[in-house]
């Protein structure tokens, strides 16, 4: 929420690209939201928004270069950069596929307030998001545990902890009004299995995975879902050297599952 990493602001799903939104890949039955920042690590953040239709649509979200996107679902994108959110606005297009781009900065929740406003104006409200941040891995400082200062760890607790905060906060009054809705963060294996040399990352992937959870709990019983998805592969083709690599459509399916199977509250993709 496509395969890029860039720690901050701009979305992605997971990488493809150096920065941007990279070849991110989303459907939904209704808008498709997509946030994404320039930091590193093998995060995205996207979100959906929901159709002008008085019933909301299922969702379908996933990373990938504009694969076989089902028709007749909308999307929306939220990125800093304006020129490749209009190009893959053009690619989703050219798939018969409503779209619209939105540039805003996670890091500016103001900003990424009023983009999502802007979607839900737009495409009638916001039945699902989807938050994935991430960045290139030669932009990102990263730490081992005894040499983590707090400043190390603040810029990605920035990225992923508080801008998935405030993109929550902008679109889950209105689905608790409706009684439905769907909120998919997505993140590193490292928030569930920690690797030493990822320190100061790991700590602040933890913290987003710990609130999603708990924020699971607490929609329960409300039509809302919330869940958690922990990816311990590389995206695409390029990754370093020895890291595991997966392709999107392999990574796809976790979000669907946790949109239609909504007791679930976290799916772990590793090969």
């Amino acid at each position: 929420m496509s395969a890029t990493a860039e720690p901050g602001p701009e979305a992605e799903f997971v990488r493809s690209g150096p920065q941007g939104v990279g070849d991110l890949t989303v459907t939904c039955s209704t808008p498709f939201l997509m946030v994404s920042h320039p930091h590193g690590f093998p995060a995205k953040d996207s979100l959906c928004p929901a159709s002008p239709s008085s019933e909301p649509a299922p969702v379908w979200a996933w990373p990938s270069p504009v694969p076989s996107a089902p028709k007749g679902f909308d999307v929306a994108l939220i990125a800093r950069n304006r020129d490749k959110l209009n190009d893959l606005v053009g690619r989703l297009d050219a798939e018969g596929i409503t779209a619209a781009a939105f540039p805003a900065d996670v890091l500016d929740h103001d900003a990424l307030t009023q983009a999502l406003k802007d979607a839900a104006t737009r495409f009638g409200g916001i039945d699902v998001l989807e938050y994935s941040p991430g960045g290139s891995l030669e932009s990102t400082p990263l730490t081992a545990p005894s040499e983590t200062n707090p400043s190390d760890v603040q810029w990605a607790m920035d990225i992923l902890l508080y801008g998935a905060i405030a993109a929550t906060r902008a679109v889950l009054p209105v689905m608790r009004e409706a009684g439905a809705g769907t909120l998919l963060y997505t993140n590193g294996a490292g928030s569930v299995d920690p690797t030493p040399m990822l320190g100061n990352l790991n700590a602040a992937q933890a913290a987003l995975r710990n609130w999603v959870l708990s924020l699971h709990k607490e929609l329960a019983g409300t039509g809302i879902q919330a869940a958690h998805v922990a990816i311990g592969v590389w995206i695409g083709t390029d990754g370093p050297p020895g890291v595991p690599v997966a392709s999107a459509d392999e990574v796809a399916p976790l979000y669907w599952d946790l949109h239609t199977q909504r007791d679930e509250v976290e799916r772990v993709f590793t090969v």
